[in-house]
């Protein structure tokens, strides 16, 4: 990953900013740029584009999103992905947003087979710029940024070959019938008064800002070539590309030359004046013969400038048939481009269709184990609701057989309990006693008689699990000898 440039990034140097650490690595680390939303995704319309060569389909096109809230704290939403984003191990459900803090542990998509962590995982981190930007993947616009100015730069023509005194020395569209000076007429002797106002009268108005422009830059070489050459940069693979190489390289040197002119005649320019402002007598023939010298520079340069036109627009003509050939390759390329997308969204469906038909198997086998599950229930539960009417039966036959009173044929009410071991109602063997003094059953004395608690109790908790019926004939049995009783 390349370093990405701090000032595209809207980061001041020495600041602190938030990123996403990505852990075992020290660089492919996102920025968190403050009021911005980061997105991350494998598609193309996101802030950082992953592309897993494992896995390819591991990150959705837009698998998640980073903003701000109101209250200035970094939030993550899970854009529906479909490996899941997740967050100190938990997995965020789609659509909801969740704070993040410092230290947070988020991983994107799900560890791959026989691998124990998964290949996108981050940290949490606030950390100084200078020690973040060697470290920070190049945002997507940044990767591609170069091939977008390729297509939206104008097409190249002698105009951006213009410059001002402050950024070259040269115009190669100043022609020799532009020129204030034209190179078939004499130049002609100034005076000692014209000398001091006009220095550089009979120059191209253009060409008079060489010297100040060769200071600036520090070199005679053509400022402008780098922009001719940034106009048509290495992807160019035209029919014909030994043949622009070699325009460019003899472009180069008789821009060099005509540099070196320029140089001269401006020399010379300055040498007629110093000249001139020394020599107030006398010396004519020397000014004459500097000037003479001074026309026949300026004529060998105006001859070079129109051969030099004509070798630009003969250039021109030659980028100009290979950007048409190179827009052909772009259109080939598109098409390309776009039958792989096509096949890879083909691809996509398909490894989709075959998941859903995988999860619709697994999700019939549960529904096949949990119905055996209710069927077995449903059994146990019969067998237990036969159980439980055995017992209450058994029960039942219990309280009838030995927990009634054979004088009232009913549940022992207040059971009493003879010296010959037999029990009774203590209202029925009352009643029996004024007729008899023995037992009703083995007809053996009474000779006394003592409560029973264990059967009382115990008969309590019996009919409180019996019918209402029962429980309701009981209490007026009981309220009925009660009142004989009185």
């Amino acid at each position: 990953m390349g370093e990405p440039d701090p000032l595209g990034s809207g980061q001041l140097a020495g600041g602190r900013s938030w990123c996403l650490r990505r852990l075992g690595m020290d660089r492919e680390w996102l920025q968190l740029e403050a009021a911005s939303e980061v997105t991350i995704g494998r598609g193309f319309g996101v802030t950082y584009q992953l592309m897993s060569k494992v896995c390819p389909l591991m990150i959705s096109r837009n698998h998640c999103v980073l903003k701000q809230n109101p209250e200035g704290q970094w939030t993550i939403m899970d854009n529906k992905s479909l490996n899941g984003v997740w967050l100190n191990r938990e997995r965020l459900a789609p659509l909801q947003v969740y704070c993040i803090q410092k230290g947070d542990h988020i991983q994107l998509g799900v560890p791959l087979e026989n691998k124990e962590n998964a290949e996108y995982e981050y940290e949490v981190i606030e950390e100084d710029w200078e020690r973040l930007s060697p470290c920070l993947a190049l945002k997507n616009d940044q990767t591609g940024g170069k091939y977008k100015d390729l297509r939206t730069k104008r097409k190249f023509n002698l105009d951006g070959l213009e410059h001002p005194a402050a950024e070259g020395p040269s115009d190669l569209k100043c022609k020799v019938t532009a020129a204030s000076c034209d190179a078939a007429e004499p130049v002609k002797l100034l005076g000692k008064g014209e000398a001091a106002s006009q220095p550089l009268g009979c120059l191209c108005p253009k060409l008079t800002c060489l010297e100040a422009s060769d200071e600036a830059t520090g070199t005679h070489a053509c400022p402008t070539l780098p922009k001719v050459i940034e106009r048509y940069p290495k992807k160019q693979k035209a029919s014909h590309p030994s043949a622009s190489q070699s325009s460019l390289e003899l472009f180069k040197v008789n821009m060099s030359r005509i540099l070196k002119l320029k140089t001269q005649m401006h020399e010379k320019q300055m040498a007629v004046l110093s000249v001139r402002r020394q020599t107030r007598k006398g010396s004519s023939k020397k000014i004459v013969r500097m000037e003479k010298e001074l026309q026949d520079l300026q004529s060998q340069l105006y001859s070079e400038q129109a051969q030099q036109q004509a070798r630009v627009e003969q250039l021109e003509k030659t980028f100009q048939e290979e950007e048409h050939h190179l827009q052909g390759l772009e259109k080939e390329q598109g098409e390309e481009d776009l039958k792989q997308q096509l096949v890879q969204a083909l691809q996509e469906h398909r490894a989709l269709m075959e998941e859903l038909n995988r999860s619709k198997k697994d999700f019939e086998k549960i529904i096949q184990a949990k119905n055996k599950e209710l069927e077995q229930t449903k059994e146990e539960k019969e067998k237990v609701q036969a159980q439980k009417e055995e017992v209450l039966s058994h029960v039942n036959d219990v309280l009838e057989n030995e927990l009634q009173c054979i004088i009232c044929s009913e549940y022992f009410i207040e059971a009493v309990t003879l010296n010959c071991a037999h029990s009774f109602c203590s209202f029925c063997i009352s009643e029996w006693m004024k007729r008899k003094l023995e037992c009703p059953i083995c007809r053996k004395d009474i000779e006394s008689k003592t409560h029973s608690l264990v059967l009382d109790n115990c008969i309590n908790k019996m009919v409180d699990n019996l019918s209402s019926e029962v429980k309701e004939h009981r209490s007026v049995l009981l309220r009925e000898r009660k009142g004989a009783l009185r």
